[in-house]
Parts: structure tokens; C-alpha cells; sequence
């Protein structure tokens, strides 16, 4: 938000200087990020007026100019100023002022005497204008310092607003601020009715709900739209970083920035009523102000003429109905819509506007009428005419309203660590605009209406602590003995599990918890998902249903920029929508995720080259479930975006944690990553949820070793083989390792050889031959009966 000094101090006199005043808006949250003075150094600077001008016979671009400086002669100065033109009035440097770095002096330009020197804005440090001279009213009093009459010296003030600071999008809601922290007072702001002369009305229909619960309109006719723009509100408005454009327009943009209502003006003889508020239709298109044509959806509201759409609501209005030098009859507009309606609108059409940057934030919803008032009696009083009354269209049901809040001495005091006293307390709301009535053991205080972001107790206690001074607030260590948390043994800490995957190699990664739609697509995941509300752009549109593909994406990027070996983990949070009655908040399942490319080893000497698979990322999670003493089994996975063949849902007991395999080809392609790549996706908390650790006493006596070689079907999974051998050794199996996987010659079709090493062992006694012949009997028959599997010759 862009100011003048000088607009502030008209809306709260206040004895701070610049620099004080500076230091304030920065205490209490409003922080400055530039003061840009002006009007310094122009003591020698006065109106003068061109009264003759002539070409220069020894250059075509410079004029040799007579000016009246109101010092009873006429001074010749050389100017190269495109405008320059007999009647111009403009500000005139003379011998002795200082321009910046440039002294003026008499001299000689190609032969010529020239004594001072006609200035631009941007030559004066008022503006950016450099295009020609600064134009000055033609009846500007000729001789006069443009110090004193652009009411200078000045700055334009720029200050860096939070969300929640929608009210300080105007200078008065500024000036509440400033009255409570300099303990001035705002002077009184009341818009008077203007007396309604004539009788034109267009009817206001509403149908937008609580989009749109309140829009004031007026016709004022007989209006001069060519007179120009006063200089006192065009120079408030350029220092506030707008650029004058036509008085009726102006005169909008000046109410927007002094109250903080975005306005909009018709001309009236486009316009045929009655004048609406609705959705759009999808296919509708609407030419804007600045040229383009936009292409609407259902999702944006629009002002209508007679159901034709003239503008966009909350946003900007539209080119055919737009107020030219020409108008003569105009319809002036103040609404209130709500926040919800105008969040991400602009942004899907690429348009920012300062009424859509205000609308988002939300607007005072009693402003209108207060602005539709000051904007009628400007415009009677610049541009002549005549206004008829305001008719209003209002949805009072759907209207914000404030509710009070009860404030609690003793909660200040809790929370600031400081007593405030009451009077104290009493200023400081009462300042900022606030109804404040004692009560109990506190107040009942009620907000402002343009207050969105006052809603409990805490609210109030923040405004009390940042206009009564942060500084005012001692710096105490904590007292009392701290409670210690002891982490639960139950489960493994998510620190754990990042310091584990790190180990592996794996970098730690960050994505966007929202993703492309389209990307969502390719990868098949199209069920159940959250859209936002207010994106931050069309590819960050819906909450993640899953890691992976962000952070596939995420190793894509790494890819196409020459990283051979990416080996990434997230840990975050995944989304799904629930039905039900309510709209029930999505729910939140927090995972972690690993992606890997490239060599399965770093670069050196000692080892062979070789490209990662399957089962170095297998090894990487069996290493991680054994930090919490899981024990996984691996089924062949359906999931669409892995490949057929080399992926696996991966299974804690009976409860699915995720998936494991290599991305299938063809999504890789549709990425646009050339390589071969790893990942799994697993609900963490299932995984990291471990048994309380109980000690055990170590066997002193020796384990034996029995191996096995199996002839299996080939449709036999290891993981059900094992279980059946498991359960057939019973107490006395320590270890089962599969060590050898053959098929080819001397196995039969359709059969497979697995060998695997049984390793058996007692707490009480050493294991006899007859002990483990028993076990491995009962393997050998069990995994024949559940599984057609044999010992192979």
C-alpha cells in the first residue's frame, strides 16, 4: 500500500515527524519499506507560464520560449520539451536552484541565452514522467513556489501489508492505527446524503447468495467527463502510485485509496437495466477494460446489463460500457462481495487489480454507501450534473456482522506477562474503532465491520500488545521446572526414520502438498481427490492423494539436469476427500516416499559399475522396517502406474503399508525421463509402530544348519513358502534365508529351485540329529502338502 504523507496526516493530525512517523507504522506491524521525500530542494522553483514560443534556427528540437515568471519581465529560456507551447503553465528552475546534482545557472544553448530552466516531474523528483513538462493548471497563480503550491515538502510512503490487514488498504484505515499508537484522534469522517435532484433509477437485481449481498448504484446525469482532474487529488493520487486517467475515473480510484471501497463508473448511455449480480456461464466472454477478452467459466461473478455481462465483479468492468471524455451520463457503483467469490479469479486470467487485490482480502461490508456518497458529491462538484437517488439491492442475512468478544484483565495479563492498565486498554480499542463497554472482570468489545481479522480474545490481546509497544513487554526467562516428555518406545520417531534413510544414501526432499491435475491423471490417481478453493496456479490446483508423483516429478528435474544417480525420500502428508453428511475435512495419512536412478553405487574403484533394481530399493526398506522390528511381505501389486512385472504391494501382517517396484516405462516417458526408476510409498505409521523391546536371554548353546533345495511351482510366491516353513519348524527356527534362485537346465518347466538355509537352535539344551531331522521332516511334508513342492534330486 502506496500513500502520501500528507493524505495521512489530513485523516490524523499528529505532531510525529517523518522519521517518528515512520518508526511507528513499522512498530505496530505496518512495516515501511520506502519513503520516497519530495518536494526537497525547490525553494528557487516557481509557477511560470510560456507566453511565446518559437523555433530555434539552429535546432530543430528546441523552442527559444518567452516565460512570465511573475517577476514583472519576461525570461528567455531554451526548452527541448515536446509540449512546450504558448499558455503552458509549468514549474520554472531559476538561476540559483539546485536540481538534483545540477546547478542552474545562466547559458548559452547553441547561441542563445537561457535563463532558468522549465522542468519536468521526473526533473523535480515528483514523478517518473520524463515524457515532457510538468503540466500545471492553467489557473495556477504565476509567480507563486511550487512548494507551497503543491502543498510540499511531501512523501509517498510505501508500507508491506500482512493478509490479514485488509483495512489498511486505505489511508483512513491506516490513520486508526497511527491515532492509537501517537494517541491522536481521526478526525470525523461522515458522508452526507446528497440531496437527490433528479429521478433516473436502474433496478438492482440480485443472484449470486452470499457472493454478492450488497450493491449500491446511482445515475448522475449532465456531467462534464472531460473537465479535468483538480490538481490537489491528481498529485494525492500520483503519490500514492497511481497515475491519473480521466476525472471519473480519478475520482474512483481516489475514494478506493481514502476509504477503501473499490468503485466502478458506467456510462449510462450504454446501459439499458436492470443492472444484475450472478455467476457466469460457462462459453460467456467478456471484453475488459484493458483490451483483452476474457473467456469466463462458471466459478467468476459478473455485473450484468439486462442478463449481459459489463463487467467483472470485484475485479474490473468492461470495455463497451467503459466512461470516455464523451459520457455524459454515468452510473456509479459500491458493493460488498464476498472474499470466496473473488479468491484465484483475477489469477486465472492473469489480472491483478488493486479492487480484486482488496476484494480477496475482504472489504468493510458498511462502506458502500459511505463511498457511493463522497464519490457523488466529488463528482457534482468537478464535473457538474445531477444525481438521483441511491438504490441498494441488500441480502442483510448474508452480511458479515460482528459479534462482541468478552476481553479478560486477567487473560491480558496471562498472556502479555504485563498489566495493562484499564484506561490504557480502553484508548487503545477505542482508538482503533472498536465499542468497548465494561464488564464483569473485563469488556465486551465489539470490532469495526472492516475488522475481519478481530474475531477472540486473543485477537484483541494482540492489538493491545502491538500499539501499547512490543518494547514495553520485558524479556523474562520461562520460571518453573520444565516437564519432560519422554518419546514413546512404541513407535520409531520420524527423526529415526529420516536418519535411517539417510544413511542409505537417500536425500531428504520438499514438495508442494498440491499437484497438477493432468499430472494426476497420467498417473492414474484420479479418486477422491481435494481441489483447492484458491490455487496458487492451474499446476498446483489439488491436494497430493499421493507422494510419488511429486516426488517422481522432483527426480525428472534432477534428471534433465545431468544428475545420474538420484536416490530422494519425502516424508509428508497425503490427501483424500470422505463422504458424508457435512463435508467432512479430508483426511490426512502422513507417508513416506523414495525414488532412485542411475548406479546403484557411488563412483569408485572397488566395485563394477552396475544400475540400481528392485531389490537394492527392497534392501533399503527391510533396513528401515528393521529400525522398528517389522516384519514385510511382498505380493505382486495392480497398482496402474507401476510396471507389471517388478513391483509389490508391501504388507505388514494382514494391513497393505504401500507399494514398492520400478515406474512403469510408460509414465516415465509421459514425464520425459529416460531412465529406469525405483519407488515405493508407504503409510508411516503402520510401519513405524513397533513392539515395547523386552530383554531375552541369549541361548548358550549352539544353532544348526540345515539347507534345503526346493522344487517349486513357478506361480509359488517365496513370501507363502516361507510362512509355511515358518510355521512347520516351529519354536526351534532362529533364521530362514533364502540364498539361491535357479531355473534352466536340469529343472523342469514350469518349476523353479529356491535353496534356502534353516538355521535351528534351543535356550535349554543343544539340538540332537534326531531334533532337526523331526523339523526338517515336517517342513518337507508341509510345504508339499500346502504348496506341490518337493526336494529336488
Amino acid at each position: 500500500m502506496k500513500f502520501s504523507e500528507n493524505w495521512l496526516r489530513s485523516h490524523v493530525p499528529t505532531t510525529a515527524s517523518r522519521d517518528e512517523l515512520s518508526a511507528v507504522l513499522t512498530a505496530i506491524g505496518l512495516e515501511v519499506e520506502e519513503v520516497d521525500a519530495l518536494g526537497g530542494g525547490l525553494d528557487h522553483v516557481v509557477v511560470a507560464r510560456i507566453v511565446d514560443a518559437v523555433r530555434h534556427p539552429e535546432a530543430d528540437r528546441l523552442q527559444i520560449c518567452q516565460v512570465d515568471a511573475g517577476r514583472g519581465e519576461l525570461l528567455q529560456i531554451v526548452c527541448g520539451a515536446p509540449n512546450a507551447r504558448p499558455g503552458l503553465v509549468a514549474p520554472l528552475a531559476m538561476v540559483g536552484a539546485q536540481i538534483g546534482a545540477l546547478k542552474i545557472g545562466a547559458a548559452k544553448l547553441r547561441g542563445v541565452d537561457s535563463n532558468g530552466m522549465l522542468c519536468s516531474a521526473k526533473e523535480l523528483g515528483l514523478d517518473s514522467d520524463a515524457s515532457g513538462l510538468f503540466e500545471l493548471p492553467d489557473d495556477a497563480p504565476v509567480g507563486q513556489g511550487l512548494v507551497e503550491y503543491l502543498g510540499l515538502p511531501d512523501a509517498s510512503i510505501e508500507i508491506k501489508l500482512t493478509p490479514n490487514r485488509a483495512d489498511c488498504f486505505s489511508v483512513r484505515g491506516i490513520a486508526f492505527d497511527v491515532a492509537a499508537a501517537t494517541r491522536s484522534q481521526v478526525v470525523p469522517f461522515a458522508a452526507d446524503a446528497v440531496p437527490a435532484t433528479g429521478a433516473r433509477e436502474l433496478a438492482i437485481e440480485l443472484n449470486a447468495g452470499a457472493e454478492a449481498p450488497r450493491y449500491l448504484g446511482r445515475v448522475i446525469e449532465g456531467v462534464n467527463a472531460a473537465a479535468r482532474t483538480p490538481l490537489w487529488m491528481a498529485e494525492r493520487l500520483r503519490r500514492s502510485g497511481v497515475r491519473p486517467v480521466s476525472l471519473l475515473v480519478d475520482i474512483t480510484q481516489y475514494v478506493m485509496l481514502d476509504l477503501g471501497q473499490p468503485m466502478h463508473a458506467y456510462d449510462l448511455g450504454t446501459l439499458s437495466g436492470p443492472i444484475g449480480v450472478r455467476r457466469s456461464r460457462a462459453g460467456e466472454s467478456l471484453k475488459l477494460l484493458d483490451g483483452r477478452d476474457a473467456a469466463l467459466d462458471d466459478s467468476f461473478l459478473v455485473v450484468t446489463d439486462a442478463d449481459r455481462p459489463v463487467g467483472l465483479a470485484g475485479l474490473m468492468g468492461g470495455f463497451d460500457t467503459r466512461v470516455t471524455d464523451a459520457t455524459t451520463d454515468v452510473f456509479l457503483e459500491a458493493a460488498h462481495f464476498a472474499p470466496a467469490a473473488i479468491m484465484g479469479r483475477g489469477r486465472k486470467l492473469g489480472l491483478h487489480t488493486d479492487a480484486g487485490h482488496r476484494f480477496e482480502r475482504g472489504v468493510d461490508p458498511a462502506l458502500p454507501r459511505a463511498a457511493i456518497e463522497h464519490a457523488t458529491a466529488l463528482v457534482l462538484e468537478l464535473a457538474g450534473g445531477t444525481a438521483a437517488p441511491v438504490t441498494e439491492a441488500l441480502r442483510a442475512e448474508d452480511l458479515p456482522s460482528p459479534s462482541p468478544i468478552a476481553l479478560r484483565r486477567a487473560r491480558i495479563t496471562r498472556v502479555l506477562g504485563i498489566t495493562i492498565d484499564d484506561a490504557e486498554v480502553e484508548r487503545i480499542l477505542r482508538a482503533l474503532g472498536m465499542d468497548v463497554v465494561a464488564a464483569g472482570e473485563g469488556w465486551q468489545v465489539t470490532a469495526p465491520s472492516r475488522r475481519f481479522d478481530i474475531a477472540i480474545e486473543e485477537d484483541l490481546i494482540e492489538e493491545l500488545a502491538r500499539i501499547h509497544g512490543y518494547e514495553q513487554i520485558p524479556t523474562t526467562l520461562p520460571g518453573g521446572a520444565a516437564r519432560v516428555a519422554m518419546p514413546t518406545e512404541t513407535r520409531l520417531e520420524e527423526l529415526s526414520v529420516r536418519r535411517q534413510l539417510l544413511a542409505r544414501e537417500l536425500q531428504e526432499t520438499i514438495n508442494f502438498a498440491f499437484v497438477d491435475a493432468q499430472l494426476l491423471q497420467q498417473w492414474q490417481l484420479v479418486d477422491n481427490l481435494v481441489p483447492l478453493a484458491n490455487p496458487l496456479s492451474a499446476e498446483l490446483a489439488v491436494m497430493r492423494p499421493a507422494l510419488l508423483p511429486g516426488l517422481v516429478a522432483t527426480l525428472g528435474r534432477n534428471v534433465a539436469r545431468q544428475a545420474g544417480r538420484v536416490r530422494l525420500f519425502e516424508i509428508g502428508r497425503a490427501f483424500a476427500a470422505q463422504a458424508g453428511e457435512g463435508a467432512p475435512a479430508p483426511l490426512e495419512t502422513q507417508r513416506v516416499a523414495a525414488v532412485v536412478c542411475g548406479d546403484a553405487d557411488a563412483e569408485q574403484w572397488g566395485l563394477a559399475a552396475r544400475k540400481v533394481d528392485f531389490h537394492d530399493l527392497k534392501g533399503d526398506l527391510e533396513a528401515l522396517a528393521a529400525a522398528s522390528g517389522a516384519e514385510l511381505t511382498f505380493k505382486p501389486s495392480a497398482q496402474p502406474y507401476g510396471h507389471p512385472a517388478r513391483s509389490a504391494d508391501v504388507y505388514r501382517g494382514e494391513v497393505r503399508l504401500g507399494w514398492i517396484g520400478q515406474i512403469h516405462p510408460r509414465l516415465a516417458k509421459a514425464m520425459d525421463i529416460d531412465v529406469d526408476v525405483y519407488a515405493l510409498e508407504l503409510d508411516l505409521a503402520p510401519l513405524a509402530a513397533r513392539e515395547l523391546p523386552r530383554a531375552s536371554e541369549l541361548s548358550r548353546f549352539p544353532a544348526v544348519r540345515r539347507d534345503l533345495a526346493v522344487l517349486a511351482p513357478d506361480a509359488v510366491a517365496w513370501t507363502d513358502l516361507a510362512a509355511t516353513v515358518r510355521l512347520a519348524a516351529g519354536p526351534l527356527l532362529r533364521e530362514l534365508n533364502l540364498f539361491d534362485r535357479y531355473v534352466g537346465q536340469g529343472v523342469e518347466p514350469g518349476f523353479k529351485s529356491l535353496a534356502m538355509g534353516l538355521i535351528l537352535q534351543d535356550k535349554s539344551r543343544t539340538l540332537t540329529d534326531r531334533d532337526v531331522d523331526a523339523v526338517v521332516t515336517e517342513v518337507v511334508a508341509a510345504i508339499e502338502r500346502e504348496h506341490h513342492a518337493r526336494i529336488r534330486g
